[in-house]
């Protein structure tokens, strides 16, 4: 049964891990990664990635991105959504910080905040502009 607008943007802002797709050329499937994201009900759905990284690279060219996310319990439920980049910009720590915060748990936050910060280099911010859904809830299976 699909999700009423308010359902889907429900579960999207729920931290769940995505899946990304975004095509990476002729004769190739699409590269589909997991991915951590930020959604808040009615904005767009916002991701980090490395600068430069080839998924950074492929977003930039594509200009479309799709992300979905799933659920097994309490029932099979899954968001998909796709359109086009709306803009990509430098991160930032405050990003940085939002992000791991919505994903870890309150004690390992600042041990991977500083190996990001010292591992892992700049970052860009890709915004999607959500302009296709797909959503269900397949009940208990």
């Amino acid at each position: 049964m699909p999700l009423s607008k308010d359902e889907r943007e429900q579960f999207l802002a729920e931290p769940h891990i995505a899946a990304l797709s975004v095509y990476a050329g002729d004769k190739r499937g699409p590269l589909t990664v997991p991915i951590w994201y930020q959604y808040t009900p009615g904005g767009q759905p916002w991701l980090l990635t490395g600068t430069g990284s080839r998924k950074h690279r492929l977003i930039e060219a594509a200009g479309h991105l799709s992300l979905m996310v799933e659920r097994l319990e309490p029932t099979v439920r899954y968001v998909a959504v796709d359109g086009a980049v709306d803009r990509i910009e430098p991160g930032t720590d405050e990003q940085l910080v939002e992000m791991t915060k919505r994903y870890l748990a309150p004690e390992k936050v600042e041990p991977y905040l500083e190996f990001a910060r010292r591992e892992q280099g700049d970052s860009v911010a890709v915004f999607l502009k959500p302009e296709h859904w797909l959503s269900s809830d397949l009940g208990s299976l």
